[in-house]
C-alpha cells in the first residue's frame, strides 16, 4: 500500500539552491519584484501614469515618469522604501518567514544572510506587514472560537499590570499573559487570530460576531462568555475532559495555539505587546496561505508589502512605551 507522502505534498517547494538560482543578485530579485508590483506594466507611484522610462545609468533612482517628472524605484511605496538593504536579501528573507511554519528568528537572519541583527530584526518586521490585510468577508462557517494567553508569569508582572488584568477581568488561569483570541473557519481553514483587551462576554462575542456571519455555527468550549452567543452555537466540555462531541470541537484553532506558542517560547522567547499584533498576522497569514507553492506564497507576501511604510525609530518608540 502506498504511503502518504509526508506534509502538504500537494504543493510545491522551493529548495534554498532553487531559491538562490531564482535570485542569484539584485538585479534578477528586482525583476521578480517588478512583475508582482506592476504586473500589467510598470507605472509611476506618484501620480499613476503608465508613461514611464528606465533611466540608462539608473541614478537617481531606476525609473522616471514622463508626466509627473518623478523618479522611483520598484521599492518606492513600499516597506522597502529608503532600504540600503538589497533586493536579493528582501528576497531571500520573504522565502525564509513564508516557509518557516514555527517562525524564523531575527538572529537567523543575522547568520544567514549577514546583516545585523537589529538590521535583520527590522527587515523581518517590515516583512511582516505583508501579512497585515487580514480575512476582508466574514466567515460563512462553520467555525471554532477560542480564546489563549500569551506571554509570561504574573509572579513577573508589575503591580500596574496586575492591576490593569483585573480590571479587564482576565481569569487567573490568564493572568500575566495577553488575551488572543480566534476564530477558524472549517471549509476555508482560514484563521483570524487578534490581541483582544479582556475575557468577558462582550469582548469575546464581539470579536466572533465581526469575523462571521449571522448563519455561522460557531463551535467554543465551556467558557461562560460565550453562552448567548448571537450565532447557532454548540460546546464542549474541556473541564470534564471532553474534546470532540461529534462536529463539535476546537481541535483546530487550538492546533494553531499551539504552534505559536511554539515559536514564541522556541524561536522568538519573548514578544513584546506592541508587536504581538504583528507577530500573530504572521502566524494568521501563513496559516491563510499554507496551500499555495512556496513561489506563490513568497509573490501574495511581496504584494502585501506595497502601500505601507514602517520606521525604525516608531517601532522602538512604541514598544518602549508599552514597556
Amino acid at each position: 500500500m502506498a504511503r502518504k507522502a509526508p506534509g502538504r505534498s500537494h504543493r510545491k517547494g522551493m529548495t534554498i539552491i532553487q531559491m538562490l538560482k531564482m535570485f542569484p543578485n539584485d538585479a534578477a530579485a528586482e525583476k521578480w519584484f517588478e512583475q508582482q508590483r506592476w504586473p500589467d506594466g510598470r507605472f509611476c507611484p506618484h501620480c499613476g501614469s503608465t508613461n514611464t522610462r528606465e533611466e540608462k545609468n539608473r541614478k537617481p533612482m531606476p525609473f522616471r515618469c514622463k508626466d509627473c517628472r518623478g523618479h522611483f524605484s520598484v521599492k518606492h511605496g513600499t516597506v522597502m522604501q529608503s532600504s540600503k538593504i538589497g533586493l536579493q536579501m528582501w528576497a531571500i528573507g520573504i522565502y525564509l518567514m513564508s516557509t518557516g511554519i514555527k517562525g524564523t528568528a531575527s538572529m537567523k537572519i543575522y547568520r544567514d544572510i549577514g546583516l545585523r541583527q537589529a538590521t535583520a530584526w527590522f527587515l523581518m518586521q517590515r516583512i511582516r506587514e505583508g501579512f497585515m490585510d487580514g480575512i476582508g468577508q466574514p466567515f460563512p462557517g462553520p467555525c471554532e472560537a477560542d480564546e489563549t494567553g500569551i506571554g509570561g508569569k504574573v509572579k513577573n508582572l508589575s503591580n500596574r499590570k496586575r492591576k490593569e488584568r483585573k480590571e479587564a477581568g482576565i481569569g487567573r488561569g490568564l493572568a500575566g499573559k495577553t488575551i488572543v483570541a480566534g476564530v477558524k473557519d472549517r471549509e476555508s481553514k482560514k484563521v483570524s487570530v487578534a490581541v483582544v483587551h479582556g475575557t468577558d462576554a462582550k469582548t469575546l462575542q464581539e470579536f466572533v460576531h465581526d469575523r462571521t456571519e449571522e448563519t455561522a455555527t460557531v463551535y467554543t468550549d465551556e467558557a461562560g462568555a460565550y453562552k448567548g452567543i448571537d450565532r447557532p452555537h454548540e460546546s464542549v466540555n474541556h473541564s470534564a475532559h471532553e474534546c470532540v462531541r461529534g462536529e463539535c470541537h476546537t481541535n483546530g484553532i487550538e492546533a494553531l495555539w499551539s504552534l505559536f506558542k511554539r515559536g514564541y517560547h522556541g524561536t522568538f522567547h519573548h514578544i513584546s505587546d506592541s508587536h504581538l499584533p504583528r507577530y500573530l498576522a504572521e502566524f494568521e497569514g501563513r496559516n491563510n496561505i499554507r496551500d499555495m507553492d512556496t513561489i506563490d506564497q513568497m509573490a501574495f507576501l511581496a504584494r502585501g508589502m506595497v502601500g505601507k511604510r514602517i520606521k525604525y525609530d516608531d517601532l522602538v518608540a512604541k514598544a518602549e512605551a508599552t514597556a
